[in-house]
């Protein structure tokens, strides 16, 4: 009788404990995703947020446009481009900065500007080096004789996709060096020796030792630049606008578009859900296919 006494009081304890908690859950998350959910299913107003029920109206509409799927492709192209040279480059540096060498400290320190830039100065200082008349890029290309013109980075195709995957590697690789450099430091050296012991070089070593002990840490990496390049709205949007004309124009970019500048508040929560829903596929086929046995170890 005590003890079940004692059982149910603790359950009340528990409860109000979380309570908080689950109170800010449902305030911050839950309902403001339920109402762009239902935002998606009415053909709403920007200006009045008053709109009539259109059911799946709006999905219909934009997935029939060509729009729509362009955007979602540069997406695709925008995500995984930076995405890969965010984690090549990033390790590249992290396994630089985890060797014995003089200023190391220094370096460390430095890898983290452009993560801590913000986003704004960081695009006015790519747009000077990459202006068609007086960035430093083309004057070094002219003056080598690489080429005869200066280049519009920023206004042709595919320039300007290049160009800003080059400006989000350059952003936010210091996060995969803060990651993989933190896991660096924890992997025995003990494996090494073994490893040097039996013949194995820098490179088998890399490959057999330091990257089986970075797989957990690059998982969560990759899963997370992912979901945040996929949504990445203000780089590109302060770098190219989504142009030239709509070459660079993402998900985000369109979302945007429809909501303020056309007014559809109602088309433009329904391309976030696709987002979303898109997000929810690449995750849960991403943790199945690498999730399990990268966690594991």
């Amino acid at each position: 009788m005590l003890e079940a006494r004692l059982n149910r009081r603790y359950a009340r304890l528990g409860m109000a404990l979380i309570a908080p908690a689950f109170v800010i859950f449902l305030t911050v998350i839950a309902y403001p995703l339920l109402s762009g959910i239902a935002l998606s299913f009415y053909a709403i107003y920007t200006p009045t947020l008053a709109g009539p029920f259109v059911g799946l109206g709006n999905y219909a509409e934009i997935l029939a446009a060509t729009e729509f799927w362009r955007s979602l492709a540069n997406n695709f192209i925008w995500a995984a481009g930076t995405l890969t040279l965010q984690i090549v480059v990033g390790v590249a540096i992290a396994l630089m900065l985890h060797q014995n060498m003089w200023g190391r400290a220094l370096a460390r320190s430095l890898v983290l500007f452009p993560y801590m830039l913000s986003t704004v100065v960081a695009v006015l200082v790519w747009q000077w080096l990459f202006n068609d008349l007086y960035g430093i890029l083309n004057h070094l290309l002219v003056s080598w004789k690489i080429v005869k013109m200066p280049i519009d980075w920023l206004g042709t195709m595919p320039n300007a996709m290049i160009s800003i995957i080059l400006i989000g590697t350059w952003k936010y690789f210091p996060f995969v060096v803060i990651a993989v450099l933190a896991r660096l430091q924890t992997i025995p050296e003990a494996l090494y020796e073994a490893a040097a012991i039996d013949g194995a070089g820098p490179w088998a070593r890399f490959w057999d030792v330091t990257l089986p002990q970075l797989r957990g840490v690059l998982f969560i990496v990759i899963l997370l630049r992912a979901i945040w390049d996929f949504k990445e709205f203000e780089l590109i949007f302060l770098t190219t606008g989504g142009g030239p004309v709509d070459g660079t124009q993402t998900l985000p970019l369109m979302v945007y578009k429809q909501a303020f500048p056309l007014f559809q508040m109602g088309k433009a929560a329904a391309i976030a859900v696709c987002m979303l829903a898109v997000m929810l596929i690449f995750m849960l086929a991403y943790s199945r296919r690498y999730g399990r046995v990268d966690l594991e170890n």
